[in-house]
């Protein structure tokens, strides 16, 4: 659909006034103030109690999320979404129930409350050790936002339409055959309330722009394409605004036309230096995934594997996960990341640790009832349901790089780089079922030679296996150039859950790491 007739249909003409009618940020859903939704706690919390639990909880959440589509000067679609609901969860006998409903009455509560008891009473003819909590404080009524200087939803259609519009057309004016833009924005209202007395207000907000061209060689018959580096971030639309998405497009646009003749990489072993953009999927997939305790016990196999870092190289208090430089820090409280809330779905409050120190291995990433597994009494909070209907479970915290005590900049690390390849962006990947061995590739590569960028290079994948890969790396760029990177749509679980995570790390260089040539080419 053109602009014009989109806008016209929408109603929204010259007016500019929001698209989304259901948005009020400023309280949980129409008419539920916060005494109400303290009060519909209580009522399920002590529901739970008077059934037989141990312990309860309950989630009141309310999910908004909208996506918008272009196509070149078209408007290829938009997703408005509202949930509304609440779930409760409860231990009673020592085993775990859960029930959820979509209607926010005291009666309905009353009655999931009751169901899950029951549920968690017939699951515990199946359990044979009862579920361990880690202690926890109650925090009383506390609040957490998303520090947003301009919430998403409140911009009006318009706005948003003619970005994506302007982004399209610059990139084909700059030489791109096509372009397809993209904006995602989600808002997530979340009220937890537990028998150990937190009552927690969260307003979490997240949004990612992005966009692909397409560059399309008519002589050889082939395509290339290059994808926004933008990445998807805690933060409003100040972060769409400032980004820059149209200048990037252009450059983009060229990029892609450059493809086209760039040299084809010789495989072989080369220094890599990877760019943010880049690096964070490797941290994602190779330190994210296998250090989630859940993994490493067995418990999440059916999605995506388990995990090497097994407990007995964590006991052993020596196993190196990689060279002395590399330091990964898990944090829940990070600036602008993905997973950064206050309070966890276990009314955990949420924190900062070490995972690899030095090179190291020395922690998991843990929930309240993983924690005693690990001969620890804290909980990690790394707790999190992708939804008011879903079970809580472990999900990874912003999982990040440390940078280099020296401020070293990309031109540094490139400069001491005789015969390597500088790779920036998100592209293929591969891993095996246990986050061991791996093939990444990237948007762009670069040849470097004695110091120096030389030229564009193509078909590049890199392979190596997480422990040796992390144990080449020979040199971190300073805080200057640390960037988080991220993901929207992690998956995990059966039936699946998908949460959204952030990796910071610096520009960074390895040594002598195996580089395969992917083309097909005749």
């Amino acid at each position: 659909m053109k602009r014009k007739d989109f806008l016209k249909i929408a109603g929204i003409g010259t007016a500019g006034v929001t698209f989304l009618p259901f948005i009020n940020s400023n309280t949980l859903a129409a008419g539920l103030l916060d005494s109400e939704k303290k009060r519909l706690a209580e009522i399920a919390l002590t529901s739970a109690k008077n059934a037989g639990a141990s312990y309860a909880d309950i989630r009141i959440g309310r999910y908004l999320n909208q996506f918008i589509n272009s196509r070149e000067q078209n408007i290829s679609g938009i997703t408005n979404t509202e949930s509304f609901g609440f779930g409760i969860r409860v231990i009673a006998n020592g085993t775990w129930g859960f029930a959820s409903s979509n209607q926010v009455t005291e009666r309905e509560i009353r009655r999931v409350a009751n169901q899950a008891v029951l549920i968690a009473k017939a699951n515990g003819r199946l359990q044979s050790e009862p579920v361990q909590l880690a202690p926890v404080p109650g925090y009383g009524d506390v609040s957490w936002n998303t520090p947003i200087e301009t919430n998403p939803f409140e911009i009006s259609m318009e706005e948003k339409v003619d970005l994506l519009m302007n982004i399209n057309s610059e990139a084909e004016k700059a030489g791109a055959d096509f372009c397809s833009s993209n904006l995602f924005f989600v808002n997530e209202q979340k009220y937890f309330a537990s028998t150990e007395g937190t009552f927690a207000d969260q307003n979490v907000y997240r949004c990612w722009p992005t966009f692909t061209v397409t560059s399309i060689n008519r002589d050889a018959g082939g395509f290339e394409t290059r994808n926004s580096l933008a990445q998807p971030i805690g933060m409003g639309y100040e972060y769409v605004k400032n980004f820059g998405l149209v200048e990037e497009a252009r450059e983009a646009a060229e990029q892609a036309q450059e493809k086209h003749s760039a040299k084809s990489v010789e495989p072989g072993k080369y220094d890599l230096v990877l760019d943010p953009s880049h690096l964070f999927l490797t941290i994602h997939e190779s330190v994210g995934h296998p250090l989630e305790l859940d993994r490493v016990l067995g418990y999440e196999a059916n999605y995506a594997g388990t995990s090497f870092a097994t407990l007995d190289k964590w006991r052993s208090g020596d196993f190196q996960y990689g060279s002395e430089i590399v330091n990964f820090v898990a944090d829940k409280n990070q600036k602008d990341a993905l997973a950064t809330v206050g309070y966890d779905d276990d009314g955990v409050k949420t924190k900062k640790w070490d995972l690899v120190r030095n090179g190291i291995l020395v922690n998991y990433q843990a929930t309240r009832d993983q924690v005693n597994i690990i001969d620890q009494n804290e909980s990690h909070g790394c707790c999190y349901a992708d939804s008011w209907s879903s079970v809580p479970f472990q999900r990874m915290p912003n999982v990040s790089l440390e940078p280099g005590k020296e401020d070293k900049s990309v031109q540094d690390i490139i400069s001491n780089t005789e015969d390597g390849i500088y790779i920036k962006g998100r592209g293929s990947y591969s891993i095996d079922q246990q986050r061991y061995n791996f093939q990444f590739g990237g948007q762009l590569y670069y040849e470097i030679k004695n110091g120096e960028i030389t030229q564009m290079l193509r078909d590049v994948a890199y392979q190596s296996n997480t422990q040796e890969f992390w144990n080449t790396c020979a040199e971190l760029g300073g805080r200057s150039t640390y960037e988080l990177g991220g993901t929207f749509f992690d998956g995990k679980g059966q039936p699946s859950q998908v949460s959204a995570v952030s990796h910071g790390c610096p520009t960074t260089r390895f040594e002598g790491v195996n580089v395969i040539n992917t083309g097909r080419r005749i």
